[in-house]
């Protein structure tokens, strides 16, 4: 009868234990695709003493344990020790051909993880109370809610991955964010009636805003998306007055200008064209300036131009806004609110929602991908229009 191994104490070794001659302690296995790992540790049982100078672990047969449990249930023991970031990097590798905002959003997690302690932890580290830590943080380093809220969909998304590939058991962030943080994300403001007129009124009377209220016209009459719009082009159907829309422009500062299909497949559409839109556009497109057309990604002859002859982007429009607005109310008592793109966007829909608009009409020329998204918009009605719409309904 062979002799059983014991280590330097005199103890009997068990089955895969072993132990070098540096005193370390060796425990050798079968994973769950029939190849041999091994773990190690320092001290064989719980009550063993960390030699002098030696990190401090898990005994060596509580690791035996964990594994044992792990290859009970079907867990990779290799592919959770993945770090967060591997996972991530994992994760982002299913999807590929995405649009570039899409991609810099995922290069922007990303680096947020390099930098933070939770990227280097090994996924089956990562507990419920590390997630909500890490939330915490991204708010005290100055993250808007939303962005969070959007960051921490992407990590249970990905660790949702892990669970599916059996590298996990649970998903740390599946967890409401408004139980950690106030949602202090100010409600988006349709401008009413009033305002929209004080407005339109201010910038036709004002020596440098006047040349903007074609565009402003056109942006609440219509309801696009910024990058829709500065991607309009002279291929208009007046004849039928539709403007057809199957792209947007954006610039970024590596690449320079480029197309985009829209944001999202429903963002493919026809928007008709309002009297008092048909007007502006015909008015753009006569006083616009003879500048060289410039051609990006096949697209040309760009309605909305800079002083130099380039396209007009978002950030341009920004601007204007912020400067109409500034100087609107440092003239008026009543002030106007803030006002961005987006907003003169969200007072079309708000405006056609108060009045009666049937939501799937509203969703189509919104492009919005879901119902959802428009019914919010129906959110905002006001006393009187509930009112005139129960007397419609009652009648």
């Amino acid at each position: 009868m062979s002799e059983k191994r014991r280590d330097n104490k005199g103890r009997i070794l068990r089955t895969g234990e072993s132990q070098r001659k540096d005193g370390r302690y060796a425990y050798k296995y079968m994973d769950a695709n029939g190849k041999p790992q091994f773990v190690y540790a320092w001290k064989l049982t719980s009550t063993d003493k960390t030699p002098a100078g030696k990190r401090d672990d898990i005994s060596l047969r509580e690791k035996v344990k964990e594994i044992q449990k792990d290859l009970d249930d079907g867990i990779d023991t290799i592919g959770k020790k993945m770090t967060v970031c591997q996972l991530y990097e994992k994760q982002i590798g299913h999807r590929k051909n995405v649009k570039r905002n899409t991609e810099k959003g995922r290069q922007h997690l990303m680096n947020i993880l390099k930098n933070d302690s939770l990227g280097a932890r090994s996924i089956d580290s990562v507990k419920l109370s590390d997630a909500k830590e890490w939330v915490i943080r991204m708010n005290e380093k100055g993250f808007a809610y939303k962005t969070i809220s959007n960051y921490k969909r992407s990590l249970k998304a990905a660790f949702y991955t892990a669970i599916e590939d059996d590298c996990i058991r649970k998903n740390p962030f599946n967890f409401a964010l408004n139980t950690v943080l106030e949602d202090d994300t100010e409600p988006k403001a349709a401008l009413t009636q009033e305002q929209e007129e004080k407005l339109l009124n201010f910038a036709r009377s004002d020596k440098v805003y006047h040349k903007y209220v074609d565009e402003i016209i056109i942006l609440l009459g219509t309801g696009l998306r910024i990058s829709e719009f500065c991607g309009l082009t002279d291929n208009l159907d007046f004849e039928n007055r539709i403007i057809n829309v199957d792209h947007q422009l954006l610039k970024d500062s590596q690449v320079g200008y480029y197309i985009e299909t829209p944001k999202t497949k429903n963002g493919v559409r026809q928007i008709p064209m309002s009297e008092n839109v048909y007007q502006a556009l015909k008015r753009v497109i006569k006083n616009r300036g003879k500048a060289e057309p410039i051609a990006i990604d096949g697209y040309r002859n760009f309605l909305f131009l800079n002083q130099n002859g380039y396209p007009k982007v978002a950030c341009n429009y920004t601007g204007m806004l912020k400067g109409l607005v500034k100087k609107y109310n440092k003239y008026h008592e009543e002030e106007l609110p803030n006002i961005t793109p987006h907003t003169l966007r969200h007072t079309f829909c708000t405006r056609f929602a108060n009045a009666g608009m049937n939501p799937k009409a509203l969703q189509y020329i919104m492009g919005h991908s879901n119902i959802s998204m428009t019914l919010n918009y129906y959110a905002h009605a006001t006393f009187d229009s509930a009112k005139s719409e129960m007397e419609r309904l009652i009648a």
